[in-house]
Formats: C-alpha cells, sequence, structure tokens
C-alpha cells in the first residue's frame, strides 16, 4: 500500500520550513588573532568525554581525532595513510606486526614511545577500566582473556621492542588492522600524565595529545576551544590555527547560525530541509553516501514482550521505511532489510530480512497475526516505551515509526532525552526499544556484525546473544580467502536478522554544512574530516 502523505505527522515537516535570515553578522563570531586562521565548528553534540579509551559517540571521537593519533591515520580523502607509525611489516602468517614510530612528542614536550601505546590498550582491556569498546582490541593476543577477568592485562600481544618500535601480536589474521588503528580505540595516551592525575588527566590544563591541535578549553554547553600544536611532527602542514567545537543539536538554529556566518561548518543538517537549503545556502550543502545504519534496538533484558521473537518480528516488519527515507528524510537515505549497508567494502549482498520482499500492507497484516499470536490485540495492546535522543530527525522519525505501530494495535510512548543520557541509558539497559544508528570504524563488515557478539559487552545494547553467529563470525576470523570469508559473515548476518535483533530502518548519507570559503573538505564514505587538512580561502573570513 501506498504511504499516506497526508499523514498527521508527516505535517511536522511542514513546522520547519521556514526562511533562514542569511545575513552576515560578524559582531556574533569570536575575535580571531591578527594573522590567524579560525574555524567555527558546529559538532552536534556535547562530547561526553575526550578520553580515546571511553569515548563511544562520533561528536567525542571528531574531536579527539583533531587532539590525537594513532598508528595510522585518515589523509582528507579519509584513506588509511601512516600516522604515529612511519611504516611496518607483517610476519607471513599476519598475526605480528612491527611498527616503527616517527621521533614525536606530546604536546607538554614529552616523548611518544611504543610504551604510551601498550599502557593505553592494556587500560582500555583492563575490564576496571570500562570501556565500551574494550572489544575492539580484544584483537590483540588475550585481549579477550584480559577483559574477562582471565588474564592480567600485562599478557596482551603488545609489547615495546624500543623507545620506537612497538610490536603487535593478533588472536587472528586481520588485514584490514591499518583501517581498525586509526580509530580512538587504538590510539596511545600519555602514560606519564595518567599516572598522575588518573581519570582526570583528560580535563583542560591537564590534557596531553600527540594530534595536531591541543585542548585549551571546554565550557560545557558553550564551546570547546582547540589550539594548534607546535609540537605535532607536521604543524608546519596545519593551516587552521584556533577551532571552537559548539554543540548543534538543534539542526534548524544551527542552520541560522552558518546562514548568519557565525559558525563555518556544522555536521549535521535537518534532513527534510535539503532542497531550501541548496536554495537558500547555495554551496554549503554537502552530502554522501555513508556507512551508517540507523535501528532500533530491542532490550533482551526486559522480561517483558521483547523476548518474543514474534512480537519484535511484528514491529520490524510494521515499520514503512519507503515512506520514512522518500518522503520524511528526503536527502538520499535508503530503507534498510538488512544491517551491513550497501558498497561496504568485503561483504557479499544478498543479507536480507525473511520479509523483506513483501509489500507493505502484506508486513503490516502479518504483524497483527504474529502479535495476536503472541496475545496482544484491542482488548489487550501492547505497551512499549521508545527512547530517542532530543535530535529533530530523530524526533521525526520515532514519531512516524509510532503511528505505523499504532496501526498494527501497538501503544509507544516517546521518551526524548539529551544524546549523552541516551546512551548512558542503553549502556545500562535501561530501555524497552530505543532508536540508534552505527556508523562504521572501519570499512568492513565486521564493524557492524561485531556489535552483535555474545562478547561484545555495552555496545550490544539488547545483548543479543546466539552460538551459531558467533561460530559464523570466529570461522570468518580464521578464514584468509576473502571470498570465503565475506559468505561467513554474509550468514552470520543472516542469523541476526531472522533472529530480529535489531529493526534496521535505513542506510544513511552523510549531512554537512561546509562555508564556500573553507577549503579541504572532501566528502567520503566514512564522513571522516580531520580538522589539519582545512584551510580558509587566502583573504577570506567565513
Amino acid at each position: 500500500m501506498a504511504p499516506n502523505p497526508l499523514r498527521p505527522f508527516a505535517r511536522l515537516v511542514l513546522i520547519f520550513a521556514l526562511a533562514l535570515g542569511a545575513c552576515h553578522d560578524p559582531s556574533r563570531r569570536p575575535t580571531c588573532p591578527a594573522g590567524k586562521v579560525c574555524i567555527e565548528y558546529g559538532n552536534d553534540i556535547e562530547p561526553a568525554t575526550l578520553d580515546p579509551s571511553m569515548a563511544q559517540l562520533v561528536a567525542e571521537s571528531l574531536v579527539i581525532g583533531d587532539l590525537m593519533m594513532g598508528l595510522t591515520t585518515e589523509a582528507a580523502d579519509g584513506s588509511v595513510i601512516p600516522g604515529m607509525a612511519a611504516r611496518w611489516e607483517t610476519s607471513p602468517d599476519g598475526l605480528t606486526w612491527t611498527f616503527h614510530l616517527r621521533p614525536t612528542q606530546w604536546s607538554d614536550g614529552a616523548p611518544v614511545t611504543a610504551d604510551d601505546f601498550v599502557f593505553a590498550y592494556r587500560r582500555i582491556l583492563d575490564p576496571k577500566t570500562g570501556s565500551p569498546y574494550a572489544y575492539m582490541v580484544e584483537l590483540l593476543k588475550n585481549g579477550a582473556a584480559v577483559t574477562a577477568g582471565k588474564a592480567a592485562p600485562e599478557t596482551i600481544g603488545a609489547r615495546a621492542l624500543g623507545p620506537r618500535t612497538l610490536e603487535l601480536r593478533l588472536e587472528h589474521p586481520a588485514p584490514y588492522l591499518p583501517q581498525i588503528l586509526t580509530h580512538n580505540s587504538f590510539y596511545p595516551v600519555p602514560e606519564h600524565v595518567v599516572r598522575r592525575y588518573g581519570d582526570a588527566w583528560v580535563q583542560p590544563g591537564r590534557y596531553v595529545s600527540n594530534g595536531a591541535y591541543r585542548l585549551v578549553g571546554w565550557r560545557l554547553g558553550d564551546k570547546m576551544t582547540v589550539e594548534k600544536n607546535p609540537r605535532f611532527f607536521d604543524a608546519a602542514h596545519v593551516c587552521v590555527d584556533r577551532i571552537n567545537y559548539y554543540p548543534t543539536s538543534d539542526y534548524v538554529a544551527a542552520e541560522r547560525r552558518i546562514g548568519r556566518g557565525e559558525l563555518d561548518l556544522i555536521t549535521q543538517f535537518q534532513s527534510n530541509r535539503l532542497q531550501h537549503i541548496r536554495e537558500v545556502l547555495p554551496g554549503y550543502a554537502r552530502t554522501h553516501l555513508w556507512m551508517l545504519t540507523a535501528y532500533i534496538t530491542f532490550n533482551n533484558h526486559d522480561p517483558g514482550p521483547l523476548r518474543d521473537l514474534r512480537v519484535r518480528r511484528a514491529l520490524s516488519e510494521s515499520i514503512d521505511r519507503q515512506f520514512i527515507t522518500e518522503k520524511l528524510l528526503r536527502a538520499g537515505q535508503a530503507p534498510a532489510y538488512s544491517f551491513v549497508p550497501p558498497g561496504t567494502a568485503n561483504a557479499e549482498p544478498g543479507a536480507a530480512t525473511v520479509w523483506a520482499k513483501r509489500s507493505f500492507a502484506e508486513r503490516q497484516a502479518e504483524a497483527r497475526r504474529l502479535l495476536a499470536q503472541a496475545g496482544y490485540g484491542p482488548g489487550h495492546p501492547l505497551k512499549l516505551e521508545m527512547k530517542t535522543a532530543t535530535v529533530t530527525d530523530s524526533l521525526l522519525l520515532v514519531q512516524a515509526v509510532q503511528a505505523d505501530w499504532r496501526d498494527v494495535g501497538v501503544d509507544v510512548r516517546i521518551a526524548q532525552t539529551e544524546g549523552q543520557i541516551l546512551f548512558a541509558d542503553l549502556n545500562a539497559r535501561n530501555f524497552q526499544a530505543g532508536f540508534v544508528s552505527w556508523i562504521a570504524d572501519y570499512n568492513d563488515p565486521l564493524t557492524f556484525l561485531s556489535l552483535f557478539q555474545s562478547n561484545t559487552g555495552a555496545q550490544n545494547y539488547g545483548d543479543y546473544a546466539n552460538p551459531a553467529y558467533d561460530a559464523e563470525l570466529a570461522a570468518a576470523d580464521q578464514e584468509p580467502d576473502a571470498r570465503r570469508r565475506a559468505a561467513l559473515l554474509a550468514r552470520a548476518e543472516q542469523i541476526m536478522l531472522a533472529d530480529e535483533a535489531v529493526a534496521p530502518v535505513y542506510f544513511g548519507v552523510s549531512r554537512s554544512l561546509v562555508n564556500p570559503k573553507v577549503t579541504g573538505w572532501v566528502d567520503n564514505l566514512q564522513n571522516r574530516h580531520r580538522a589539519r587538512w582545512l584551510c580558509v580561502k587566502p583573504g577570506a573570513a567565513p
């Protein structure tokens, strides 16, 4: 059945069809020192931490990636290039990697050594740290044993062979390791500072970085300020001297600030305003295919109805993804009937929900039948709460899902909360259903599928566990043939989809507004834009 464009929640779109004032008001920008280059940067939500071992949000990794650098890093186009490691070698069996570090310094002048990496990896794997990303570093030998409390952190496969030589030993071959090493979970941390201040080392005045920038200020709810790090090994080629990062979760307000010249770029804009933005701010909108899957997670810890496969399937089937992407979001998003986005490297296409080819009307009828089988109906409606971040696009989407679920007899209450609180609730399993998205940490299916391994921990929000799924991923880890590995990963995805572990909703596109005077912004699949590559056209003040 074709979606009805006159649904009540669709009319909400019209509320935001307001004209922007595009006048430039330089007085509302912080003064940039004479002779310096400054950028005012809208960064979605307030980071909860700048600790590379504890961060899990995109807004956090964006800033941390400008402050810190791992063994590898990203070029302007998002491709992997040498970072702290100038070069490396791999053993014939793919299990031992030896990295040769550049002669570099922390921002306080102390040398960056191989021991800083070893310390960081032991720290993130230590269960006392409680890192949400420890599961990624379990790739190191004995990593999983350490996070499970069965081995000491000192036993992991990371050791310093000298001040500038680091050896990593892996649990299984991982030809994609250089991509993973760009992620903040593999960044070093300054051992001399962390041992002195403990977790408080991330505070301004104590924070020590090894990347292109150093932290100089952080006023919660207002802005975070970084300045060029003169001790960065490539400082001579870093153009921007100062960046202020602002939380901009109100996308329409942020768009207006762009129009007034208060901000130079923002990392999100309201999806359904793309055409309007192109009319009033020509040349600003940047959209690109993005390795992002938006989905609804179901809490398997909850003793209620979501433990029933029939209920989860009914909820997923009854979502009108076509309406959401084509009529509501309208910026190139695609309906998702699988979890790994199309175009992901090393992936075998074909995995899909078992009901993907049914019409929406057929899916609604099936959802009602499944709910009735599970004991729910007009006299006993299924009642749920769905949590979401207080972000306009998310709110519009969950209202659409709420309407779809009501059409099949489900009574849904939407609980809005700030992004930090939402993820704290998800990590604590304090939810029934939650709308979230997952953005690739590296370009491989495993960055999506590892979320649902039984030992993943915090980010497997619904605590999905299936031994058959784990076995397919374990087999893929040991498979050297790329084609056979892709087939194993596809089989694992199919198992998870058949279990309705989550309800995929759409595959995303990156949506940024960038002042045309800002140079060096290169659209790419992973939406990585390190500030060291940005500049401002000579003689132009954004």
